[in-house]
């Protein structure tokens, strides 16, 4: 394994392990705080959308640890998961919602530059970009 690949073994291992916390935090000890991070708009019920997310970090987390030979993909699903629950970071700010700390408008506003660094990680570990280096055995799957 070159250095290239052991780094997007390593970003990835390291998402995998937080969003598995994340996603046992939702279900569990954090449950108020993500609450408050649900967007008014939303128009299903935040205890729902709490839940399903924490269950979909899980998955996410899980399948990123445990089936590494499929790690592309699940890094893949991971940057979009990241992407789709982008505008309730968004929210969280315009709104004002104290939650995890994030009690001042330039706490929740830096934050929002985190969240893409997050989806640049996964895709990261996902193979992208490509670069010269990078051949045809690096499509093969991780092992």
């Amino acid at each position: 394994m070159n250095s290239r690949e052991r780094s997007r073994f390593y970003v990835g291992t390291a998402l995998g392990l937080f969003v598995l916390f994340a996603g046992i935090a939702h279900l569990t000890f954090a449950r108020e705080e993500f609450n408050a991070q649900v967007p008014g708009w939303m128009p299903i019920d935040d205890a729902f959308v709490v839940a399903a997310s924490g269950v979909v970090e899980i998955l996410l987390g899980a399948a990123m640890l445990l089936f590494p030979r499929h790690r592309k993909w699940s890094s893949i699903a991971l940057a979009l998961f990241f992407i789709a629950i982008f505008p309730g970071n968004i929210a969280q700010y315009v709104d004002g919602v104290d939650a995890f700390g994030l009690d001042t408008d330039t706490k929740r506003f830096a934050r929002l530059f985190f969240q893409p660094v997050l989806v640049a990680g996964a895709l990261w570990s996902a193979g992208f970009p490509r670069t010269r280096g990078d051949d045809a055995a690096s499509d093969a799957p991780d092992r």
